[in-house]
């Protein structure tokens, strides 16, 4: 099967090259999960994400965890850029490689409502796909939004193309669904939860982001997450079905 178009056939620089142009408003997060309307003016505000170690001696290794995301508003329109990058070695060899780079569209509707729309590629190296391409839309509803609280849900259908190590390619429609919850539990301290899913008839993909976040002054902040992908039926080369990273990072903001 011919691959749909060039553009999808992203080179490891050009998705790195991506995550730096992109580094930067919200948390970056595995997933799109529905976020909170902005409340700021219109403009550009971002966040990068950076946690990495080292550990040498009788075992040497290295983990590499960078995430980016931009954000900016045009009246009632949100738009985001964002990237990830992910690696980890052991003993000179690597155990983790994914890249991913996305945008999102969200529209403000009258009340507590938006449509949203976005489009995602991400290489995972172990997962036995080469890599993906995924374009959902569909409708939110902000069912909890103050100071403190948030609360959101979306859903719609989709489309998604998986290029397949060994096999033939694959085109598949998504049914989706999200939520995101956050909790600024103290003037310094947020708790962030977020779920999704992506159900194809080739498989069902799951998605969670549980983050804490400790604010150390206006831009800098330390972050604690645990993420987990889970795919029911993986492709065969796949090393595993299911993903988990916790990680501890450094977040800035502005």
């Amino acid at each position: 099967m011919p691959y749909p178009t060039p553009s999808l056939r992203l080179p490891r620089w050009l998705a790195i090259g991506g995550l730096m142009a992109i580094a930067g408003g919200g948390q970056a997060s595995p997933f799109y999960a529905p976020p909170p309307p902005e409340k700021h003016a219109e403009g550009l505000t971002g966040s990068a994400e950076l946690g990495y170690t080292h550990l040498s001696g009788n075992t040497d290794s290295q983990t590499l965890i960078a995430k980016g995301r931009l954000t900016w508003l045009t009246g009632k329109w949100t738009h985001t850029l964002r990237g990830e990058v992910r690696n980890v070695s052991r003993d000179d060899e690597t155990s983790a490689e994914q890249y991913l780079v996305a945008g999102r569209e969200r529209y403000e509707l009258d009340g507590p409502h938006y449509a949203f729309g976005f489009a995602r590629w991400d290489r995972d190296r172990f997962s036995g796909y080469e890599q993906q391409f995924t374009a959902i839309g569909g409708y939110g509803r902000d069912l909890i939004d103050n100071e403190r609280q948030r609360l959101s849900l979306e859903a719609g259908p989709g489309y998604r193309y998986d290029r397949i190590v060994g096999k033939e390619d694959e085109s598949l429609g998504v049914a989706y669904g999200a939520l995101a919850y956050a909790w600024d539990f103290s003037e310094t301290a947020s708790l962030e939860q977020e779920l999704s899913v992506e159900a194809t008839d080739a498989n069902v993909t799951s998605r969670s982001l549980t983050a804490l976040t400790a604010r150390l002054n206006a831009h800098l902040a330390l972050k604690l997450s645990h993420e987990i992908k889970d795919t029911s039926r993986p492709p065969e080369d796949a090393e595993a079905r299911t993903d988990r990273t916790t990680s501890a990072s450094l977040l800035y903001n502005w």
